[in-house]
């Protein structure tokens, strides 16, 4: 899913494998509420090969500057690379204390001299003046979640936001940053409203004929920017940021998506890595098909702890054992798809507004209750609780207007960082593998890798090295039952870099920093703010 808030909503999340990842949890999804020294660099990016960059083939006609409504120009004076590291930027108020600013980086970094896209960052001083270890870079995942959001509602540490600027940014594609855009609100709703599982050839020819429609949309309104949002991209831009606050090391808490932006800015720029925590993290050297069925299995994992949780409390709507509420689950979804509930709002709950709807609670066990409800709901007939739930996801808001464009930026991310090739009748043929790692979500799963193995852009962008050799030590923290990244994926990202600190929390639901467990959150901030890692291998 939007590796939160996730991964992907509706068709669109799931044709890009959206379960992929989403990131956050309810805080930021609205269920709960909220709860510089050194001088810019200019040299040649280090630890990645040079290359041609993102290509299109030629069945997609990508317009010039059609559709980009916003941070789209020429950019700063200057020539190379060296016009970026070195930009004047004007931080103005945007809400006491905080400041917002503009940074220009390449569209292309293979042609520095030509077009640029805009960065929007916001920044929240420290309470200490002084602010002896400067800049804190924050991202929350997605891809597609919004940095300047984040800021918002993040609850870092006394001691961190005490010596710490606090920056949040929106990477390229995403938000207030020059953004993707495919369709507009109205067929937006048709998309996540989309069956997930089509089970019949005339459902199967449906869902390629959206898909066809919301990637064309992509081509005709992203321009080519479409070809130019990928991970490495948005993470050469981070150094680009640490370069115009001034700061000769980065600094970053990143989560769910974020690690992986993280992982690949410190494979890219080892040295200039400074302290960095990645959060529910990302396995960067899975293949999409591995990652797929670990997602599909992590969220299998987080309803087992709910299911376990719900019926242990003697009043389970869904029945009196696990077994048998798994099955109420699938007959559920069944009837859904087969006639979607009524809502008070006059919109239907389809299969895939119910599906979405129904991940969200399982990203923080503190929303379980949720859960409970719109399912005790929609079994009774009513769509209510989990349309709710669905727009909470989607960012959709009461106008049907969305309030970020998420849903549409994370298969264009996902698909340059991991294309697949597989055809409609091997995606059928390897159904088993999915309905084997959850009865529950394994139908819809099925179809993961239907969208990027049907993009219309592709990058030549080589894979840099994710050993990361010579950077200091770099905190990955994973949680035993994270359905969105599971745990194992921190144990292999702790492995593949050469510095990594495996911080495990042994509990529910997506990321760990903040989630109530005072061993992590010591460990994290001991080391943002002190600078000294936990042990590798600390289970909280």
């Amino acid at each position: 899913m939007r590796q939160t808030r996730g991964s992907g909503a509706a068709l669109g999340a799931v044709l890009a494998g959206a379960l992929l990842v989403a990131c956050g949890t309810a805080q930021d999804i609205g269920v709960t509420g909220p709860t510089r020294t050194g001088d810019a660099t200019t040299e040649p990016t280090p630890g990645l090969p040079s290359a041609t960059g993102p290509t299109t083939p030629p069945t997609a006609s990508i317009p010039p500057t059609q559709g980009l409504p916003q941070g789209f120009g020429q950019g700063p004076p200057g020539t190379g690379l060296a016009r970026f590291y070195d930009q004047q930027v004007s931080w103005t108020p945007c809400g006491s204390p905080d400041t917002c600013a503009s940074i220009w980086v390449p569209l292309d970094y293979d042609h520095p001299d030509d077009q640029a896209i805009t960065i929007k960052a916001k920044l929240r001083p420290a309470s200490n003046s002084a602010h002896p270890n400067g800049t804190l870079f924050i991202n929350p995942g997605g891809p597609g979640a919004s940095g300047i959001d984040y800021l918002g509602f993040i609850q870092l540490g006394a001691s961190v936001t005490q010596d710490y600027d606090v920056v949040g940014f929106d990477p390229r594609g995403v938000g207030q940053s020059t953004p993707v855009h495919c369709l507009s609100d109205h067929d937006l709703d048709v998309y996540i409203a989309a069956d997930p599982s089509p089970d019949t050839s005339s459902e199967v020819s449906v869902l390629q004929q959206q898909w066809e429609h919301f990637t064309r949309g992509c081509v005709e309104n992203s321009g080519p920017l479409l070809g130019h949002v990928s991970t490495i991209e948005a993470a050469r831009d981070m150094d680009i940021l640490r370069a115009v606050v001034k700061d000769p090391s980065f600094n970053f808490y990143g989560a769910s998506y974020g690690t992986y932006l993280g992982a690949t800015y410190a494979a890219i720029f080892p040295a200039k890595v400074g302290r960095m925590v990645l959060d529910g993290a990302v396995d960067p050297e899975a293949s999409p098909r591995a990652s797929e069925l670990a997602q599909t299995a992590g969220f299998q994992t987080a309803l087992t702890a709910y299911l376990t949780d719900c019926v242990g409390s003697g009043s389970c709507p869904l029945g009196s054992s696990v077994d048998s509420a798994q099955q109420q689950l699938v007959s559920l979804f069944e009837q859904i798809d087969a006639k979607p509930l009524p809502t008070s709002s006059g919109r239907q709950l389809t299969e895939g507004l119910a599906f979405f709807g129904f991940i969200l609670p399982l990203y923080s066990k503190d929303s379980w209750t949720y859960e409970t409800q719109a399912l005790e709901q929609a079994l009774g007939g009513n769509g209510d609780l989990l349309l709710f739930l669905s727009d909470q996801y989607t960012d959709r808001q009461a106008s049907g207007h969305y309030a970020d464009n998420g849903i549409q930026v994370q298969p264009a991310v996902s698909c340059l960082d991991h294309p697949e090739h597989e055809t409609i009748s091997e995606i059928q043929a390897g159904a088993s593998d999915f309905l084997d790692a959850s009865p529950v979500f394994g139908q819809v799963a099925t179809w993961f890798p239907y969208g990027c193995s049907n993009w219309p852009v592709s990058s030549t962008l080589p894979t840099p090295d994710y050993s990361a050799k010579g950077a200091p030590p770099i905190v990955v923290v994973g949680t035993t039952r994270d359905p969105a990244t599971p745990y194992q994926q921190a144990v292999q990202l702790s492995h593949e870099l050469d510095s990594g600190v495996l911080l495990s929390r042994d509990g529910d639901g997506h990321t760990a920093y903040s989630s109530g467990n005072v061993c992590i959150d010591t460990a994290i901030d001991t080391f943002l703010s002190a600078g000294t890692p936990p042990a590798d291998g600390t289970m909280c």
